[in-house]
């Protein structure tokens, strides 16, 4: 009979420690094309937000100050709903008398609660310069970028960002191939376009396309003028309505803005504060030529015989 002591169990060496594997290391590599950050966000379908971007080099900076803009201006505009969703904090008065018991049955029935996700949740992007922020209810993308530009085209001299540029609200998000944009589309421009006795409007389209290769401009911008329709005509200068369209990778996004968009500097914060100086167009003179010279002049005989004009 073998002795026990000699047994050991599987995967442990004779010196107690763990036996080495051999095999190859089995790891799950991210896939290809996926958007996340470092705790593991994702961008998903039918998620709202908002993209900026920056200088190169400076997108921590720019999260940091974004945060901050996004969490004054969600005071200032959802104040209340802000304050709703805050967790209730006692009155800090020590009560000899409470009930031990029941205090922990709180405490653990807070800790089983969901976690609240925050208004704003920074995605980190696997390309230079850009950023995204994921947004929650109450927050409502384009009005609360449009509000965050016009006071800072009413205050432009006081500089409210260093490193922002533009920022480009998303009202919905999709998959990046036809039939995903195609969703979008339908949920994002029926309450501009298809809503009951709506009046004909003029629109225009602006597509951006980063880090992808199968949706064209021509290819999307066709396409949103199908789910449009007829009925709406494409006016490129004197719009009522912009449709923004932004692909990333895998993703895309869009959203409907106000004819003001091109007056707020397109949500560009850089250009509101700091506006490029615009080279003013050299206009060359025409040289004005003395009537004199516009009479033409009578043709000298070549055999000598003095000044002749031509007959008819």
């Amino acid at each position: 009979m073998d002795d026990p002591r000699k047994r050991q169990a599987a995967g442990q060496r004779s010196d107690g420690g763990e036996k080495r594997r051999t095999g190859p290391t089995q790891w799950r590599a991210p896939r290809r094309g996926e958007n996340r950050d470092t705790s593991g966000g994702l961008i998903e379908a039918g998620e709202a937000g908002i993209w900026a971007t920056c200088a190169r080099g400076r997108e921590g900076k720019c999260t940091v100050e974004l945060q901050d803009i996004f969490a004054e201006y969600a005071e200032k505009l959802y104040g209340s709903l802000v304050d709703d969703e805050t967790p209730k904090q006692g009155n800090g008065d020590d009560d000899d008398e409470e009930d031990i018991e029941a205090e922990i049955k709180r405490e653990v029935a807070d800790m089983r609660k969901p976690t609240k996700r925050a208004l704003f949740h920074p995605i980190k992007i696997d390309s230079p310069c850009v950023l995204f922020f994921k947004t929650r209810q109450p927050i409502e993308p384009v009005s609360f970028v449009r509000r965050i530009c016009s006071d800072a085209i009413e205050s432009s001299s006081l500089k409210r960002s260093r490193w922002v540029q533009r920022l480009t609200p998303m009202t919905s998000m999709g998959k990046a191939t036809e039939k995903g944009l195609d969703e979008v589309a339908q949920t994002v421009l029926a309450p501009h376009f298809h809503a009951r006795c709506d009046s004909p409007k003029k629109f225009a389209i602006r597509p951006t396309i980063r880090n992808h290769s199968t949706l064209t401009r021509d290819g999307v911008i066709k396409q949103l003028a199908d789910v449009v329709g007829p009925a709406h005509q494409v006016d490129l200068k004197h719009y009522d309505l912009m449709i923004i369209v932004e692909i990333y990778k895998n993703i895309c996004g869009m959203s409907v803005v106000g004819s003001d968009f091109d007056k707020l500097n397109r949500y560009n914060l850089a250009e509101i504060y700091d506006p490029t100086p615009k080279v003013p167009t050299a206009k060359v003179p025409t040289p004005k030529v003395p009537a004199a010279e516009l009479v033409e002049e009578p043709r000298r005989d070549e055999s000598g015989g003095g000044a002749t004009k031509d007959h008819e």
